[in-house]
């Protein structure tokens, strides 16, 4: 390190904010800059550390261990700036980070954004829109403040604040595949709870299960369910999505919780008091009706033929 250098504040928010968001990108949509600056100052700080600060692992980017410890000092510097300021009379709002996934409530998200805003006044509020596990992730790392998550993340703990209804979904007119063919199946790229959950629920009616398409956010899985691809278990709030059918021939599900995860040292206030409005928020959710046993008797008939085309016991 170059002992005459000196670490700049603003290069220094720009790295939390890589932490924060996950990634270049969503570190310059959030300071409302561009990813070429993001690049160019984590590039400085490199220099005057004298280290590399973040690496490529496949496609991720992650930082090293000089960048995890320069986080960490990061953190604590720009806290005492703020504070200093504070005590001289130009406090800047505090800063709150939080996640959550986009599949779990895709069409009232917007809703569910302005709603988390609203319960946070005071703060400067950056979103972080990703997979449960990634969020939970990084919560339990300190590097979001919270993260509304779903259920089948496991040993992550939080408080639950709803649940979903879990659907079998496809394209209109999908019918299975012959007895002994494979059932295609589209999903999320593992680590995912929900993935196993779908493959071991096919696999005790018998299918040998499939993976056509992987992928890693809502619209992917969602698109490649509507070309026929395969078909989904997804949670969903306001019944269906757009350009799918539920199969209600294929055994229920149930639901799925939704968890709010908070990082150690999180003021308890605001944990407590975001977790109050989500639960007033997904209990007003007009969920639809997930499967019911009471099916229509045309219902309960497509069920039983569904069924019958099983290949159980092979």
């Amino acid at each position: 390190m170059d002992m005459g250098a000196l670490l700049d504040l603003g290069q220094l928010r720009t790295f939390v904010a890589i932490a924060e968001c996950g990634g270049f990108g969503r570190a310059a949509s959030a300071l409302r800059t561009s990813q070429p600056t993001v690049s160019q100052h984590v590039r400085s700080l490199e220099r005057v550390v004298g280290q590399p600060l973040v690496e490529r692992v496949g496609r991720l980017t992650r930082f090293t261990v000089a960048g995890e410890a320069l986080l960490a000092e990061a953190r604590r510097l720009l806290a005492a700036h703020d504070e200093a300021m504070c005590r001289l009379g130009a406090e800047r709002p505090p800063t709150l980070t939080v996640g959550a996934i986009e599949h779990a409530a895709s069409p009232v998200l917007p809703d569910l954004l302005t709603v988390l805003m609203a319960a946070l006044p005071g703060h400067d509020v950056v979103f972080r829109l990703d997979r449960s596990t990634v969020l939970a992730e990084a919560t339990l790392r300190g590097t979001l403040d919270m993260a509304l998550i779903l259920g089948a993340v496991a040993n992550v703990g939080g408080m639950e604040v709803g649940s979903l209804p879990l659907r079998w979904l496809a394209a209109p007119g999908w019918s299975p595949p012959a007895p002994g063919a494979p059932l295609p199946l589209v999903t999320f790229q593992e680590p995912c709870g929900l993935r196993q959950q779908a493959v071991r629920a096919l696999e005790r009616l018998g299918w040998i299960v499939r993976i056509t398409t992987e992928a890693t956010h809502l619209d992917g899985v969602l698109t490649a369910t509507r070309a026929r691809l395969g078909i989904a278990l997804l949670p969903t709030a306001c019944g269906v999505p757009q350009g799918l059918d539920e199969l209600h021939q294929l055994p229920p599900q149930g639901t799925l919780g939704l968890r709010l995860l908070s990082r150690q040292g999180l003021n308890p206030a605001i944990e407590t008091y975001a977790g109050d409005v989500l639960r007033d928020f997904f209990s007003a959710v007009p969920h639809s009706r997930a499967y019911r046993a009471d099916l229509p008797n045309g219902e309960e008939r497509r069920r039983e033929q569904y069924l019958a085309r099983q290949p159980i016991g092979h």
